[in-house]
């Protein structure tokens, strides 16, 4: 009776990707209760307050593919106004969602990419000028006024450029990426040890 490696190697594959997505979900899971602390801090300005939770959604959405980049930055700034302040979370969970499939779909489109610093820099800013107008339009015509809009708009720029820039040192300047990809893994699947070099089908007896 002939047995080959096939099988075998498929349950290995199953598994690696079952265990890599466990560990990112995870990550993923501890960045969305950082994003969710942070929005319980803010900084009295002139129209409004100031946040630093974008520190950490332009981190997930450089680190994370778009699904789990999504959850840290919708699901987990939603959460965040619901339990700290409500009145903005449906425009917090409708921004933050384009915002971030703008940085990760212009920086690593793939999953599994590495994003680069170049195609990273016109993503963050493309997508902190999204959170930036849907905030705006949000505070202008939903939970307050134009003329708190245009009061908070100049610390809303600050806040989006204060987050695209921490993001950029955290991911490209810092070892936070590099331990971040040994902790998950690489993305790469188990080399099929079913064929031989030459293509072979490798069979054991």
């Amino acid at each position: 009776m002939v047995k080959t490696n096939t099988q075998t190697f498929g349950s290995n594959k199953s598994a690696y990707y079952t265990q890599n997505r466990l560990k990112t979900f995870t990550v993923a899971a501890m960045l969305m209760a950082m994003n969710i602390v942070l929005s319980s801090f803010s900084i009295p300005v002139p129209g409004g307050h100031f946040y630093l939770n974008d520190c950490v959604i332009c981190t997930a959405a450089l680190l994370l593919d778009m699904p789990e980049a999504i959850m840290v930055a919708a699901l987990g700034s939603f959460l965040g106004d619901a339990i700290f302040y409500p009145a903005p979370m449906f425009v917090t969970l409708i921004t933050r969602a384009v915002q971030t499939l703008i940085i990760v779909g212009i920086s690593h489109p793939r999953r599994g990419e590495n994003p680069g610093l170049v195609r990273s820099i016109p993503g963050l800013l493309l997508g902190q000028a999204v959170m930036v107008l849907g905030y705006s339009i949000g505070r202008a015509f939903v939970y307050a006024t134009p003329e708190y809009a245009v009061i908070k708009l100049p610390f809303e720029i600050l806040q989006a450029g204060v987050g695209a820039v921490f993001g950029l040192v955290i991911v490209f300047f810092t070892p936070v990426r590099k331990v971040f990809h040994q902790l998950v893994g690489s993305g790469k699947a188990p080399k099929d040890e079913s064929k031989t070099e030459s293509g072979e089908l490798n069979v054991n007896q």
